[in-house]
């Protein structure tokens, strides 16, 4: 990498923002987190200092995620974010850097250009945009290029992309807005019904990692959380086990199961022969629930497997992607 043509590759993602510099591998990793002033509307923090603000702000200062399902929700503090991320990341840089960003399968031309002009103002001499499965396959070590079927299923924070590829291209895809954030908010709901217990988004998604599974399992882990009484207001500790979660998240999953079977339905029958040889490959942080090949296999009799390093997938694409710019740059890169 030339010192005066530095290049970012940014997985912008609705829980956590990641950025690869190639040479480098992943030099950042933080919280899509920010803390602004609701009086003079200024930003007090970005990223994990934000991120531990969540829930516990005065009522003159409120932490939340500009990026909402993959996409921006917030333009203004998206580029302030956006900025922040790009400088932490080249510290010893005064030159202006070529940046590749990911966004969702489904995003519209409008979102496109939003990402396009929020990662320029906020510093970028270049911007291109590629969707996250294109990254998240090629970051997974998938030819893509080939001429034969892949399936792929990116589940982050806030989208699961789903999408059959070959020859470079998307051959049948879809962006559902119901990943690891709703499995989260399963959770709330089901205690609040359950125990009558209100706890955070931190505490759900610390049991998810702790204890959950996508399937019922006979020896099931224990977890305690703590939350507020909603009858008597007053702090109170439960305990979970595994099948409470599974049942939890139930519903959520299997909008999650349907939205891939939907896309294997669409594939054209060479491809899904080649999709049955191969398996379907899963990448995100998300991806990560443990036994969730198992239920992806259950719904669709396709054999699935977890990527390595599946969180770290997309942001290793977007690096490959940026050595690559002249392989790439024809079937997927888009640039406004």
């Amino acid at each position: 990498m030339s010192l005066f043509f530095p290049k970012l590759g940014i997985d912008l993602g609705t829980t956590n923002v990641l950025v690869y510099v190639p040479g480098k591998g992943v030099v950042l990793n933080e919280p899509s987190v920010v803390a602004v002033s609701t009086e003079n509307n200024k930003v007090l923090a970005i990223g994990t200092e934000a991120k531990q603000m969540i829930g516990r702000t005065p009522d003159t200062v409120i932490a939340y995620r500009p990026m909402k399902d993959g996409v921006i929700a917030d333009y203004r503090v998206t580029e302030v974010m956006l900025r922040y991320f790009i400088r932490k990341a080249l510290t010893w840089n005064f030159f202006r850097p070529t940046v590749l960003v990911s966004v969702p399968a489904g995003v519209t031309s409008t979102e496109k250009r939003a990402v396009i002009e929020a990662t320029v103002k906020a510093g970028a001499k270049d911007a291109f945009i590629v969707k996250e499965p294109i990254l998240a396959a090629i970051g997974a070590g998938i030819p893509i290029h080939e001429p034969m079927g892949r399936m792929i299923v990116d589940i982050g924070g806030g989208t699961i992309d789903i999408a059959v590829i070959s020859l470079g291209g998307i051959v049948a895809s879809t962006s559902v807005k119901c990943a690891g954030n709703k499995l989260d908010h399963a959770i709330i709901d089901h205690v609040k019904k359950q125990y009558n217990l209100i706890i955070g988004d931190r505490t759900a998604e610390i049991a998810k990692i702790k204890i959950g599974s996508a399937v019922s399992v006979t020896e099931e882990e224990r977890v305690s959380i703590n939350g507020r009484d909603l009858v008597s207001g007053l702090p109170r500790t439960i305990e979970l086990s595994t099948n409470v979660l599974v049942q939890a998240m139930n519903r959520e999953l299997r909008e999650m199961m349907s939205a891939l079977r939907k896309v294997l339905q669409e594939t054209p029958p060479e491809l899904a022969s080649d999709i049955i040889d191969n398996g379907i490959i899963l990448t995100g942080g998300t991806s990560q629930l443990k036994n969730l090949p198992d239920l992806v296999h259950m719904r669709t009799g396709v054999n699935a497997k977890l990527a390595q390093n599946a969180y770290y997938c997309v942001a290793r694409g977007t690096g490959i992607a940026l050595a690559h710019l002249d392989t790439y740059k024809k079937s997927i890169i888009a640039k406004r």
